[in-house]
């Protein structure tokens, strides 16, 4: 059974969307980000643990948040009674290109760079999610294959004019215009977009000892 409210500790408007397709209720935690947009490697550090790592750091601090005594800005009446210890639910997305994590861009030559990189060929989205409950964390990882169209320079100018490639990792969003340079996916469309429905579904359940 999936617990009756769960607090996401995510800025995405595309998780809160996803988790409200769902049907899973849910309040949302603005915990104060670290300095700078995407968290550094480690070196040695794969994909895959890196964008674990990850994830499980954001539910850690959201946790550590609420225990010295975070709040949201306002709690709307709707919000049950002992929200705060509703499980923490927390995400990180990373898109690899021969074993490189291309993370947000810093400017729109950066985003440019990016999107001619991914131009015509095949990457990877690694997202994994993160819950924070009763001082354990819990996790899975959902992995999607990707294959853009050749991009031209006038696609890719169009689209960095946009201001879509911004804040999103490998410098484009699939919910968005970038869904037409998309020849192909193999994996989660939700999971490309932020948050993997079945997997997310699957580990809240576990919480309760459901199987999944």
């Amino acid at each position: 059974m999936i617990p009756p409210f769960v607090l996401l500790a995510s800025a995405s408007p595309r998780r809160h969307e996803i988790l409200d397709q769902l049907g899973i209720v849910h309040g949302v935690l603005r915990v104060p980000p670290p300095d700078g947009e995407d968290e550094p490697g480690i070196p040695g550090e794969t994909a895959e643990e890196y964008v674990r790592r990850t994830a499980r750091n954001k539910a850690l601090q959201a946790m550590e948040w609420l225990a010295a005594g975070g709040r949201p800005g306002s709690v709307p009446a709707a919000w049950p009674a002992g929200w705060e210890a509703s499980p923490i639910l927390c995400a990180d997305t990373t898109v690899i290109l021969d074993g490189a994590v291309l993370g947000k861009p810093a400017d729109a030559a950066d985003a440019a760079a990016t999107l001619a990189r991914l131009s015509g060929r095949t990457h990877q989205v690694h997202t994994a999610v993160a819950v924070a409950f009763q001082g354990r964390i819990l996790e899975t990882l959902q992995v999607s294959e990707v294959r853009f169209q050749i991009l031209d320079a006038q696609d890719i100018q169009r689209y960095c004019a946009s201001g879509e490639p911004f804040g999103k990792a490998g410098s484009y969003a699939i919910q968005g215009r970038a869904a037409a340079f998309v020849a192909h996916l193999s994996g989660s469309h939700s999971g490309v977009m932020g948050l993997p429905a079945h997997e997310t579904v699957q580990l809240l359940r576990s919480l309760s000892g459901d199987r999944c």
